[in-house]
């Protein structure tokens, strides 16, 4: 539910939220407003954690890092391997498999703990995509393929 709110602008943040709105059709000064405010509050609780655009969205990174999908798709992937690994070791582990600190490998889980749903969301649509990409890729192979032989 939302809430109507009178905020006021300094006249060069208004003149720069106009002009983010025209140059991406289908925004507008409101939900750009609610998108960045709730963006810039999520950074303020998680510090470490930035947004960043795509063309499947914006979506929680680690500044400097990848994407906190990344980090929570890894961790899983790490323990799926291994479901003994906990605490540090499994912190230590996410750290070597993703070139990311430890520091913020544990970033990454708090972020998550917070906003697992939306996290997932992430995860699960780059594993859709990841399939549809490996069986585009064999169709492919198998239409390059010389017949009667393999290569």
């Amino acid at each position: 539910m939302t809430s109507p709110r009178s905020v006021r602008f300094d006249d060069d943040v208004l003149r720069r939220l106009d002009r983010y709105v025209r140059s991406h059709p289908g925004t507008s000064a409101s939900s750009v407003t609610n998108t960045f405010v709730d963006e810039a509050l999520r950074s303020e609780e998680h510090p470490g954690v930035v947004f960043r655009p795509g063309p499947a969205g914006r979506r929680a990174g680690l500044a400097g890092g990848p994407d906190v999908w990344e980090v929570m798709g890894a961790l899983q992937a790490v323990r799926a391997q291994d479901a003994g690994l906990a605490g540090n070791s499994l912190v230590e582990a996410v750290a070597d498999v993703t070139g990311v600190s430890p520091r913020m490998v544990r970033v990454a889980v708090r972020y998550y703990t917070a906003h697992a749903a939306e996290i997932d969301d992430w995860i699960a649509a780059n594993r859709e995509a990841a399939i549809e990409a490996e069986a585009a890729w064999r169709a492919e192979q198998d239409l390059l393929r010389v017949q009667g032989r393999a290569s």
